[in-house]
């Protein structure tokens, strides 16, 4: 009988040796392999490895990881079918079971903190705009709200699972009903998600707000279109307001199809760098010629998905001009920038635009430099040299009265 063990003790070794040692073999193959694909892929494409080189890896390293589980398994079912035909003691599942749990809960417990400790500095920056702040109070509560719940649940769901495991020595109790506590953990959810739901619709409700306060100037209107792989920017001129768009009017001199049936479309101006004055409500209208993209900028919090065919728009006011933030950050070269933040095709990384905060003064200063829309070979080809002569006369006898 324990010359049998011996051999099954030692056939059982031998299997498990022989798998562990093809898993480690193959993975260091896959290893080596991505290692040289890696080097022929940089040699090929400059500085850029193949990032599909890594992904193969690490679902080899996945795959290799779940044969390793099974196989450990399957080795111990062997040795508790082992032990039950020599009418031994087999295996206590419930204790290997909850075992398991405990060690699951200590690995997640690490894992956690691992995660807040790594990626946790991987967050966005402060914000700099007004209701960035309340963006970032939202998000702040509701992560405080739902890490609370998290630790408590797994503590006592795996401590539970570990402590009260299936014995022999004690006989699960029947409870199928308790109205309390049923009540509490409806209306204690319920309560919190109200709370959080309502807080966030409020905050939306503000941010999307059409309508200026009558305390408060006009938000400053600032068209911004999206194509394939660019972002087109238009201001308004003296009179304050943006001319009409119209699709059909797109053509390589109109870009955006700017409607000059409209009289506030001849001063628009257009411009390369999307300059904000600070502490000024900013209002972008959004718009896309060809497919979704997104304009995304980060520091302000703001992010809204271009559409075809459906105009959008943003409003919100930048608290820190550019210059500032450089003397915050330390950094002299530091840039706002916009980004498209939907991949919209090859040219995606690139779509993006440099966005400068300045004072009032220097935004005047800037917005009496740019060019206007309007440009001579727009007017050779729209033939309207005697309508933007009458529109001056208009803007001026505006701009007079104001």
């Amino acid at each position: 009988m324990a010359f049998n063990k011996l051999i099954n003790s030692k056939k059982i070794l031998s299997l498990f040796a022989m798998l562990t040692l093809f898993g480690t073999n193959v993975l260091m193959a896959a290893q080596e392999a991505a290692a040289d694909a890696t080097t022929a892929a940089t040699s090929q494409s400059g500085d850029k490895p193949d990032v599909w080189t890594g992904v193969f890896y690490y679902v080899l390293l996945f795959f290799i990881v779940c044969i390793i589980v099974a196989v450990i398994g399957k080795i111990l079912k062997v040795y508790d079918l082992t032990q039950q035909i020599q009418r031994k003691k087999p295996l206590n599942w419930n204790n290997v079971m909850g075992v398991l749990f405990a060690i699951f809960l200590i690995l997640g417990a690490i894992g956690t903190y691992w995660s807040f400790t790594v990626h946790g500095k991987m967050t966005l920056p402060d914000a700099t705009s007004l209701h960035g702040v309340k963006i970032d109070t939202m998000f702040t509560v509701t992560t405080v709200i739902t890490l609370i719940v998290f630790i408590i649940t797994q503590i006592l769901l795996f401590t539970f699972a570990f402590k009260y495991r299936g014995s022999d020595k004690r006989k699960a109790t029947y409870y199928p009903h308790n109205n309390t506590i049923e009540a509490v953990w409806t209306i204690v959810p319920a309560i919190v998600l109200t709370v959080l739901v309502v807080f966030g619709f409020t905050t939306w409700q503000k941010i999307t707000n059409s309508v200026d306060a009558k305390d408060e100037p006009a938000s400053i209107d600032i068209d911004i279109t999206g194509h394939q792989f660019a972002w087109e920017l238009r201001y308004p001129g003296t009179d304050g307001k943006l001319g009409k768009m119209k699709y059909t009017l797109v053509t390589p001199s109109n870009k955006v199809g700017v409607d000059f049936k409209d009289k506030y479309s001849f001063d628009d101006l257009v411009a390369d760098t999307l300059v904000l004055p600070v502490n000024k409500s900013i209002r972008l209208n959004i718009h896309s010629q060809d497919i979704i993209h997104s304009v995304y900028m980060p520091h302000f919090r703001v992010q809204l998905n271009a559409v075809p065919g459906l105009p959008t728009f943003f409003k919100f006011t930048p608290t820190l001009t550019t210059r500032q933030m450089k003397a915050k950050e330390g950094n002299p070269k530091f840039e706002y920038l916009l980004y498209c933040n939907k991949i919209c095709g090859g040219g995606h990384y690139n779509m993006q635009k440099v966005v400068v905060v300045v004072t009032e003064a220097e935004y005047q200063k800037w917005l009496a430099s740019q060019k206007p829309y309007l440009n001579e070979q727009l007017k050779k080809d729209l033939k309207l040299a005697d309508a933007t002569q009458v529109s001056g006369e208009e803007n001026n006898k505006l701009a007079s009265n104001n």
